[in-house]
C-alpha cells in the first residue's frame, strides 16, 4: 500500500465528517430553533471529539487532529446554541424569529 494512501483516505473522511455539521450549525444560527436537537447526543458527540483529538495528538496523526478539532468546534457550537435556546425558552423568551415581510426597494 502506498504511504500516502492512509493520509489521503483520512483527509477525505475528515472533510466529509466535518462538513456534515455545517448545515446544522447554519440552521441553528439562522432559525434560532434547536428544539429538535438532542442535547444529550451533542454532549456525547463533543466528548467523543475531545477524546479523538487527544488520541490524534498521541499518535501524531494530523488528519485526525485537524478534523476532530474542527468537528469539535462545530458540534460544540450546536451544543451551545441548544443550551442557550433551552434556557431562553424556559425563561419565556422568544427564541424563534418570525420571517420578516419583504420591503420594497
Amino acid at each position: 500500500m502506498p504511504d500516502w494512501l492512509p493520509n489521503f483516505l483520512a483527509t477525505i473522511a475528515g472533510i466529509l465528517s466535518t462538513s456534515s455539521f455545517v448545515p446544522q450549525v447554519v440552521k441553528a444560527w439562522r432559525e434560532r430553533d434547536t428544539r429538535a436537537i438532542s442535547k444529550h447526543m451533542y454532549i456525547v458527540t463533543v466528548t467523543a471529539f475531545v477524546l479523538w483529538s487527544a488520541y490524534g495528538f498521541m499518535i501524531g496523526s494530523w488528519p485526525m487532529m485537524v478534523f476532530n478539532l474542527l468537528s469539535l468546534g462545530l458540534s460544540a457550537t450546536i451544543l451551545v446554541f441548544k443550551i442557550r435556546n433551552d434556557r431562553r425558552r424556559s425563561q419565556g423568551t422568544r427564541t424563534h424569529r418570525e420571517p420578516e415581510l419583504a420591503r420594497p426597494g
